[in-house]
């Protein structure tokens, strides 16, 4: 992996060189499995399916900085099996408000999804996005990568973010309701907040924060001690490099995806290193649907997109150093953000027993901040035995939390 303290003016193509030179090995273990038939047939031999499992992993030895499909074509909706359809219903240089069409002729309340921005791709809420499509008509956030987009679309920041949400919702109408998840639910409670200000006709009927950083001074993690004790300063002599000039996006100053997943790692790195064990040992056993698990968590994991620099730093700085919204000192454009002014968008926030990401507290706050919103109108979640990723996708969420949030969205719907 590269390392921090390389000078930001060659990080990226450091990283690019690595992973040139990587290639000739995964050509050279697919050719193998190609000329043994394995693709096709699982060797006999043991030994044979110990080779195997080891030139799979050696092939898996990549990072993908394209979006992957969200391979949502079909949904239970209304006791049938319903077939469902992308549209881009609005695109920005920086983000597409991808619309998830059923078709049916039952009328569902719209529901936008908030995905973080931060490393990796909204797809990373496929499973949200499923569960919401059996009883909601979904919108999401669907961020591009930074490194494909041109220095002529400019720059895009942490105001930008909050500008993009209140478009989306524009876009979408009246009586919408959002869900956002994890970083983004500072943006999202800012963006909601002005919109109360205004009495935009638009302002959601209710407004989901599941495992956001709304507070970080409450119970702080390993994520935000990174913060506290580094200045601006470092993470932007350390942690920004620029795009090289093979992507469309060359020149343009970004925070790359393949840091962000490296310190996502290292965090937790034996839990990383024993599921690649249990990988091996999974496809050396014959045990496929085991290994078909680990391989789609870690074929989305490993999928990156880069973050312009700009966000990524007055992210940072706004939400993780200096909680501005949570101290009543977030500013947008001139104007000061008060969620106190919101008095009819329901609020529901959730968060997880064992979140190292977003720990207990740190989304809650948002019920202190939104001191007019009437009692009944609010509600929180906190799920047992569950992480930061349980809480939006997997049995959990399925069975336990989601059950929650469309209970909260049907009672705040006329």
């Amino acid at each position: 992996m590269i390392h921090a303290g390389v000078a930001q003016a060659v990080l990226y193509q450091l990283y690019q060189r690595q992973s040139d030179m990587l290639w000739p090995m995964r050509m050279m273990a697919q050719t193998t499995q190609a000329m043994l038939g394995w693709p096709h047939r699982t060797p006999r031999t043991r030994f044979g399916r110990r080779m195997n499992a080891a030139l799979e992993l050696v092939d898996r030895l990549t990072l993908t900085h394209e979006r992957p499909d969200y391979a949502i074509s079909q949904v239970i909706c209304d006791g049938r099996a319903v077939r469902v359809t992308e549209h881009a219903a609005l695109k920005t240089a920086f983000s597409t408000l991808l619309h998830f069409r059923k078709e049916t002729q039952s009328r569902h309340q719209a529901v936008l999804v908030v995905a973080p921005l931060s490393g990796h791709f909204s797809t990373l809420l496929r499973n949200t996005v499923q569960t919401l499509l059996q009883d909601h008509d979904v919108y999401i956030t669907d961020w591009h990568n930074a490194r494909n987009v041109p220095l002529s679309h400019g720059r895009f920041g942490f105001a930008d973010y909050i500008d993009t949400v209140i478009s989306f919702l524009e876009h979408i109408g009246p009586n919408a309701h959002i869900v956002a998840v994890c970083q983004p639910c500072v943006q999202v409670l800012a963006a909601v907040a002005l919109m109360a200000q205004d009495d935009h006709p638009c302002q959601p009927l209710s407004m989901t924060l599941m495992g956001g950083p709304i507070d970080v001074r409450r119970s702080p993690t390993t994520v935000n001690a990174l913060a506290f004790n580094h200045s601006i300063d470092w993470f932007e002599k350390n942690l920004i490099t620029t795009v090289p000039a093979r992507y469309r996006g060359a020149g343009r100053k970004v925070y790359p995806g393949f840091l962000q997943l490296n310190a996502f790692v290292r965090m937790n790195l034996e839990r990383h290193v024993t599921a690649h064990r249990k990988l091996y040992t999974h496809l050396t056993n014959r045990e496929f649907d085991e290994a078909s698990a680990i391989k789609e968590f870690y074929d989305e994991y490993f999928c990156v997109l880069d973050m312009p620099a700009e966000f990524y730093i007055e992210t940072v700085h706004v939400v993780f150093q200096e909680a501005l919204l949570a101290k009543g000192k977030l500013h947008h454009r001139g104007r000061k953000v008060d969620p106190g002014k919101i008095t009819r968008t329901a609020l529901l926030t959730v968060e997880g027993e064992r979140d190292d990401i977003c720990a207990l507290g740190q989304t809650s706050a948002a019920h202190d901040l939104c001191a007019a919103l009437p009692a009944r109108l609010k509600h929180h979640h906190m799920q047992h035995s569950v992480g930061h990723y349980g809480l939006f996708s997997g049995k959990r969420w399925d069975k336990e939390i989601y059950p929650i949030v469309r209970e909260v969205i049907s009672a705040a719907s006329p």
